[in-house]
């Protein structure tokens, strides 16, 4: 030791000996000179004359070797200290800071801050999507992303089979249906009935079935079984393995498996829930929307439908067709307007139709089916009224025979073969409004080829033109049927509905229903100017 080092060091020696922090004083050399009573019971092979290559770890030899000095950390034994150099005349003295409870709080926050950015993704992808499989398969390939080897999601039994989705290190979701026994692993029956988990350090991964601890797999290691909360009822049951060659799931992991499962039985249980909506919405619906339009015991007809709301498909305007029951009798058409729009009036539509279906065995009498109707609407609580036209329908050989009663409806109109549009005098007062109503019933006889034309106000009350303030009209509506004289009742009520929709444009309107109904050709036309040339036969 040269004489300057050598004061400097002889000086304070005795305050460094009992000095609380790990202190060794290096020479240029490399070799320790001092280590005082703290470094020596932290590194036993520290002694004057020892080089620091042997004295000290590796970390730090190599960062003093290395140059130039700066503070470095490392591990010794199972905690981690700070090494922070000062100068020492021509020597370094290094001093030892614990540094482990910084290094686990840094550490902590580090996994905090994953496992929120992991929930808070989860929580994102999981509510991407109202479907059932998707949410399955979204949690067993987060779960195996980020909390295990692979994962499992199993809902509640479907008759004798459970829904699962199994995700694998490859990261791949197979979805399947099997008949099996929760009972055979600890805890994953009363998890599937929402009961709070089990801890994994009670579950014998080695008794995991074939079905849950694929052979692909290889030895599981740990399992954690964990109930996926549901609104009321639980979702499922999130299963987590873990290889041989793992670590075993710790407490803080299991907490973040349980905060992930109640995010995704959340997910999964408003998807459930969507579904079963769904499905009743569609039942329901498939009550509601139209029939489809085809031929009735030998009378062509044709009809169309646009809602006042082009992302609904069902409003206020109805039509029904009734096949007759015997050969000679009538077949009934009905086409209807509820007062109001919507979802609302659609569902007063679904009661209207289904009493009218209860009365189809008096229907050759239009004043009663109307009249019994009425007190139907009359008895209903916050009722609303309806305009309904009634058309009973009989082929006799080549002509067609209408009976028609309005109840507070726009007039039929009636197309013939040489362009003229006739009005329908059938009148009456509208269902729903008032105690008795009033109505008569008119009879109309087409030749093939003409139409009865029968629509709603959605039709004439179209509001729109150059200005977007006129309406469509019953005088524009009846020039443009002389343009349609021969045409079948598909093409006539298409392009009946498209004038009303072009005149409205783009602004709002109401429910629109048409229905055409011709006497039908008994061979094609050879049509000049719509007209026919030649005979028609039955």
């Amino acid at each position: 030791m040269d004489i300057e080092t050598e004061q400097a060091v002889s000086a304070p020696e005795a305050v460094w000996e009992v000095a609380p922090y790990p202190l060794l004083v290096v020479s240029p050399s490399g070799t320790v000179e001092v280590a005082n009573a703290a470094a020596r019971a932290l590194l036993p092979d520290a002694a004057p004359g020892v080089a620091i290559i042997d004295a000290a770890p590796a970390w730090l030899s190599q960062a003093y070797a290395q140059g130039p000095i700066q503070a470095v950390s490392g591990p010794i034994g199972e905690r981690t200290y700070e090494a922070h150099p000062s100068m020492l005349g021509a020597g370094t003295a290094w001093w030892f800071a614990d540094d482990t409870d910084h290094r686990l709080a840094r550490e902590e926050l580090r996994l905090e801050r994953e496992r929120t950015a992991f929930l808070s993704q989860a929580s994102t992808e999981l509510l991407s999507s109202l479907n059932m499989d998707r949410c399955m398969e979204v949690t067993a390939r987060l779960a195996t992303r980020h909390l295990a080897d692979a994962a499992l999601v199993i809902t509640p039994r479907a008759g004798r089979r459970y829904p699962i989705a199994y995700c694998g290190p490859d990261g791949r979701v197979v979805r399947e249906s099997l008949v099996v026994d929760p009972g055979v692993v600890p805890g994953l029956a009363e998890a599937l009935q929402g009961f709070p988990p089990m801890p994994s350090r009670w579950i014998d991964p080695t008794a995991a079935p074939e079905w849950l601890a694929r052979p692909e797999f290889g030895p599981v290691g740990s399992v954690v079984v964990t109930a996926l909360p549901g609104h009321g009822v639980p979702a499922g049951v999130l299963v987590l393995l873990r290889r041989t060659d793992q670590a075993a799931f710790t407490d803080s992991e299991e907490i973040v498996a349980r905060l992930f499962a109640a995010r995704a039985g959340a997910a999964m249980s408003a998807a459930r829930l969507y579904t079963e909506q769904v499905s009743i919405t569609e039942t329901l619906m498939r009550e509601l929307l139209p029939p489809k339009v085809q031929r009735l015991d030998g009378v062509d007809i044709a009809a169309r439908y646009r809602a006042s709301v082009d992302s609904e498909l069902v409003g206020g305007d109805f039509y029904d067709l009734h096949p007759a029951t015997q050969a000679g009798q009538e077949s009934l058409i009905v086409l209807g307007d509820v007062c109001g729009k919507g979802l609302r009036a659609a569902v007063l539509t679904g009661k209207i139709r289904n009493t009218l279906h209860a009365l189809l065995p008096m229907a050759a009498d239009h004043q009663r089916v109307l009249g019994l109707l009425n007190d139907v609407l009359m008895d209903e609580d916050n009722a609303r009224f309806v305009t309904l036209v009634l058309a009973s329908v009989r082929r006799d050989a080549h002509q067609v025979t209408l009976r028609l009663t309005s109840a507070g409806h726009p007039l039929p109109f009636v197309v013939r073969n040489d362009g003229t549009v006739e009005d329908v005098d059938s009148r009456g007062t509208l269902i729903g409004a008032l105690p008795t109503i009033r109505s008569n019933t008119a009879e109309v006889v087409l030749q093939p080829g003409e139409t009865c034309l029968l629509y709603t106000d959605g039709i004439t009350e179209a509001k729109g033109g150059p200005l977007g303030d006129e309406f469509f009209g019953e005088n524009r509506l009846r020039d443009e049927l002389q343009q349609c004289a021969g045409m079948p009742p598909q093409a006539l009520a298409e392009r009946i509905q498209m004038l009303a929709s072009e005149w409205v444009g783009g602004g709002h309107h109401d429910d629109m229903a048409v229905i055409a109904i011709t006497a039908p050709r008994g061979r094609h036309l050879s049509a000049v100017g719509g007209r026919s040339r030649g005979r028609y036969t039955a």
